[in-house]
């Protein structure tokens, strides 16, 4: 596939770096991510793959734009308030990079859509706001033979894992969501804008080095970040032989969901 004029341009960037250059640029064009949430951590991925180029983005949020969004879901603008998520998202993608098409879902993942939406697409990133949707990304991914890159952020702080075939999963480090009463929500602890952005970004950078095969991705270990202190720190972790998931006799064989309700919609 030749890269049209336009195309040279828009990614010169790319074109002349080592480990993308063409090859890796067309892999990109070529690839389809599904990326589950177009909220905080969502929006800089959404915004970073499409710059990069990446052909279809899935996008999977059954929620609408608040006011409140808006401090942290940069993919979004005030203009989009009471606006579908996906339908935003599908807007500004557009107006960002037109040559990129933006499959969207608007409904929330669940155990009887997961599956056959991972499926359609080369990765998966969870930019989802509770423990259940987590899993079920987990979940799905694993069972499916899919690479993700699982996420999430907490006042000033984040972590961020990749998952591939073979590779330790969220389940090898959690085997199981806390209890619900126990989960503290954005609404409730309140977070920091800007650590979305840098987790987000982190997430979207996994994934285009997956894509075009360059570097070291993130497996077999879990990334934190300490915005009140500045530190990042990197937990190695060994695939665990006793994960019900995915060790050498897993007791989960099939996708369940766990009760949830996004976190724009808890009192």
């Amino acid at each position: 596939m030749e890269l049209t004029h336009e195309q040279q341009v828009r990614y010169n960037r790319h074109l002349i770096l080592d480990g993308i250059g063409p090859g890796g640029q067309q892999r990109l064009l070529k690839a389809k991510v599904l990326l589950v949430g177009a909220g905080g951590l969502g929006s800089p991925v959404a915004l970073y793959l499409a710059a990069a180029g990446v052909g279809t983005l899935g996008i999977v949020d059954g929620d609408t734009v608040s006011l409140a969004n808006l401090q942290r879901q940069v993919l979004h603008a005030t203009p989009d308030i009471g606006m579908l998520k996906v339908d935003s998202a599908r807007k500004h993608i557009g107006l960002l990079n037109p040559g990129v098409k933006v499959q969207a879902y608007p409904y929330y993942l669940a155990e009887s859509n997961a599956a056959e939406l991972v499926a359609q697409y080369d990765f998966v990133i969870d930019g989802s706001d509770n423990f259940a949707t987590k899993y079920l990304v987990n979940d799905a991914c694993v069972m499916a033979r899919k690479p993700c890159c699982v996420g999430g952020i907490s006042r000033y702080s984040g972590q961020l894992m990749t998952i591939v075939p073979g590779s330790a999963c969220y389940r090898c480090l959690f085997p199981s969501p806390p209890p619900i009463v126990e989960v503290q929500t954005c609404e409730r602890i309140g977070v920091l804008g800007s650590i979305a952005g840098l987790l987000g970004t982190l997430q979207a950078t996994e994934c285009i080095k997956y894509l075009v095969q360059a570097g070291q991705l993130l497996t077999n270990a879990m990334l934190t970040f300490d915005a009140l202190t500045m530190q990042w720190q990197r937990i190695e972790l060994n695939k665990n032989d006793d994960c019900p998931l995915c060790g050498q006799h897993p007791t989960i064989n099939e996708l369940k969901e766990y009760a949830f309700q996004p976190c724009s919609k808890r009192k």
